[in-house]
């Protein structure tokens, strides 16, 4: 009985110990908890009008830029409102009533952004014009513009608008993940492209055949660019007009294209009329174009159907996989 008397004390003693010394710590392991959660809680980028900083976790985000919404699609982003009304119905986006249709930029309900309060709003493309006003209806919101700008190469601008929206909502490895898969889409074409071959870039619309000139032209023009293909033909005061430029059929013709890009507008914004012409229809039945290499050899490239309505980095990923198959295959 008497052995186990000291043992009981010591334990005791242990106890008693070790509970002060609980207590002790307890203060000074609250003092060194982290005070603050890993998040970020701010993230400051620069758009075409400057550097913002951006309060986050973002509660609002409204969209309008047409090369945006199927990256923030993939990424499962969350929109309050957007321009639903310009966006393919190839997007989720189009079936999810939550989100405010701020219209189309030609009749835009630009108003509406106000009940949403918005802590970011993505603007651009055909928006690009409605800046000042987003400004005035939502002061409180970072309104974010990543429009490719005049003189910078247009693939570079691509990934610049995909690296800046993955810093603003984290997904950095995916934006690079966008970015590779462009840059792996163009070494196909330039390695599978010989440029002996001349190229001719056009769009469909109404029955019609209109004219992409090279670097600036509407969607095809900068591919020219950043891919190094030889014009079939250039013509004097081309613009980038979104029906393409007046061509003669025969002017086709006797530039005689070894390959021919298309992009078919009405694919994206009229297929459901039923005057609806295909662009395959337009340019494989022309009795004018038949003898045309392009046509008589197949090498005819056509643009995602989408491309109208959504012209992000995906749709040129998409299209110069297209078009480096058909050169690897011939």
């Amino acid at each position: 009985m008497s052995s186990r008397r000291p043992l009981a004390a010591a334990s005791l003693f242990l106890v008693s110990a070790l509970a002060l010394a609980a207590c002790a710590a307890g203060p000074a392991a609250e003092l060194e908890a982290p005070t603050s959660s890993d998040e970020p809680t701010t993230v400051t980028v620069e758009d075409n009008n400057g550097s913002h900083k951006i309060d986050l976790p973002l509660k609002s985000v409204v969209a309008t830029d047409n090369r945006t919404f199927e990256t923030l699609e993939s990424w499962g982003i969350e929109l309050s409102a957007a321009a639903v009304s310009l966006m393919p119905n190839t997007n989720s986006y189009t079936e999810d009533e939550d989100i405010i249709d701020l219209g189309s930029h030609r009749e835009p309900n630009l108003e509406a952004v106000v009940a949403v309060q918005p802590d970011l709003i993505i603007n651009g493309q055909r928006f690009a014009q409605f800046h000042d006003d987003f400004v005035s209806y939502a002061p409180d919101a970072v309104v974010l513009e990543l429009d490719p700008r005049d003189g910078e190469s247009f693939e570079a601008e691509l990934k610049r608008q995909t690296t800046v929206l993955g810093e603003v909502f984290g997904k950095q490895t995916e934006a690079k993940e966008l970015n590779d898969a462009l840059d792996e889409a163009i070494d196909r074409v330039a390695a599978a492209y010989d440029d002996t071959e001349t190229v001719m870039a056009v769009t469909t619309s109404g029955g019609e055949i209109g004219y992409i000139a090279p670097h600036v032209g509407r969607t095809l023009g900068p591919v020219f660019d950043f891919a190094g293909l030889t014009p079939a033909l250039e013509v004097p005061e081309a613009t980038d007009d979104h029906q393409g430029d007046d061509i003669a059929v025969e002017a086709i013709a006797d530039s005689n294209p070894d390959w021919i890009l298309v992009m078919d507008r009405d694919a994206a914004v009229g297929a459901d009329d039923p005057n609806y012409s295909p662009a395959a229809d337009i340019l494989e039945n022309s009795e004018a174009l038949a003898k045309v290499t392009a046509v008589a050899d197949g090498n005819i490239v056509y643009m995602p159907a989408d491309t109208y309505t959504n012209e992000g980095i995906q749709t040129y990923t998409e299209f110069l996989n297209s078009f480096a198959d058909a050169l690897e295959g011939n």
